[in-house]
């Protein structure tokens, strides 16, 4: 289908421009144009209302936030209204997130996923948060689930999630180096996360196979005079990118600022979304805005995308076009689709979200298919 979305604030991923107008054709971007300039007569439109319109948002660790707990109940029925959730808030590529679970656990997951993938479009693959991670940071993930891998472990687990596994938190303290070079030959984007590991350990986790962080300071070594810890080499290595939940929860939005001016482009934001559940080995229940497990350990947030990014502008302080990049071009980056997805050029994929100055989403589109949010 072709058609031309105008007029619009365009957030290009580079420029903004006002009073603009985006020609879409067969699920693409054709053209950026002045809302001014001589548009195709022929073309039907869609009324952008002069709003705001961003490169739709990558979401690379979602585990909740519409009537299912994916970690849960890794079902293609909570996938599907994973998916629903979030293109109501402007999300158009996302990684389900499943924590440190037990195996059969896991291989319903990576088969749900996997059986997804075809026909789900934006289903990036499978997040595993979990199970090599180091129990001593361990934050609200199941101590009795919590493994050290073997290569043969490693082999399995390529083998039943079939191309579905798209990304791991791992200690990197906790893995050998056999095990981080298996998973990266199978193309799996390694993140150091829910881990103790010195300065020295990660960035030498760094100068290898892991290329980013999860949810930067939570669960993990902090940054010390004497010990600067797996914060410190992420703020030191130039390669070294990390996720980050802007809630004011998980971490202060001072800590945001400071993060972000240290390292710019390499740090992007996730939602680590829950929501509430009362059965299965994750149980959570909302307080204020975050949700808390049993034990009243902080488990996760309830941000969208759109949410994260307004947080960013209106109490982190940074201008509107960074945060948008920190919600789709960088974290796009991260998972190798930089030449596909976070900005509005022709070539790319038609995957956008308008939204108001009131940071309200109005429609979300995907492939060129519009969703009205």
């Amino acid at each position: 289908m072709r058609y031309l979305l105008t007029p619009c604030t365009v957030y290009t991923g580079t420029d903004v421009l006002p009073n603009h107008a985006v020609l879409l054709n067969d699920g693409r971007i054709e053209a950026v144009l002045p809302a001014t300039a001589e548009l195709p007569a022929d073309v039907p439109r869609r009324d952008g209302r002069g709003l705001n319109l961003a490169p739709g948002f990558v979401d690379l660790q979602i585990y909740g936030g519409a009537s299912g707990l994916f970690s849960v109940e890794p079902t293609p029925t909570v996938l599907a209204d994973l998916r629903a959730h979030t293109l109501r808030h402007g999300t158009t590529s996302f990684l389900p997130c499943l924590p440190t679970s037990p195996p059969a656990l896991m291989r319903e997951a990576l088969a749900t996923v996997q059986a997804a993938l075809p026909s789900m479009p934006g289903l990036l693959g499978l997040h595993l948060e979990g199970p090599y991670i180091n129990p001593v940071k361990k934050g609200a993930h199941q101590e009795a689930f919590i493994q050290t891998p073997t290569l043969a472990d490693i082999e399995e687990l390529l083998n039943e999630a079939g191309g579905a596994l798209r990304f791991m938190t791992l200690a990197p303290e906790r893995v050998s180096p056999a095990v981080v070079a298996r998973l990266r030959t199978a193309g799996v984007v390694l993140s150091a996360g829910h881990s103790a590991a010195t300065y020295e350990q990660a960035t030498a986790a760094f100068d290898q196979d892991f290329t980013t962080t999860t949810h930067l300071f939570n669960a993990m070594s902090g940054f010390e005079s004497r010990a600067p810890g797996l914060v410190g080499a992420v703020y030191d290595h130039p390669a070294a990118h990390a996720s980050i939940i802007a809630d004011g929860v998980h971490c202060a939005y001072a800590a945001v600022r400071v993060s972000q001016k240290m390292m710019g482009e390499r740090l992007f934001l996730i939602t680590d979304a829950v929501t509430a559940s009362s059965t299965g080995a994750y149980r959570f229940h909302q307080q204020d805005n975050y949700f808390v497990d049993e034990k009243g350990t902080l488990a996760g947030s309830a941000l969208t995308m759109l949410l994260a990014v307004r947080n960013c502008v209106q109490h982190v302080g940074l201008p509107l076009a960074e945060a948008l990049r920190m919600a789709s071009l960088y974290p796009a980056r991260v998972v190798g689709l930089a030449h596909e997805i976070g900005r509005i050029e022709p070539g790319y994929r038609a995957d956008l979200c308008l939204f108001d100055d009131d940071f309200q989403a109005h429609a979300t589109i995907l492939r060129g298919e519009w969703y009205a949010a």
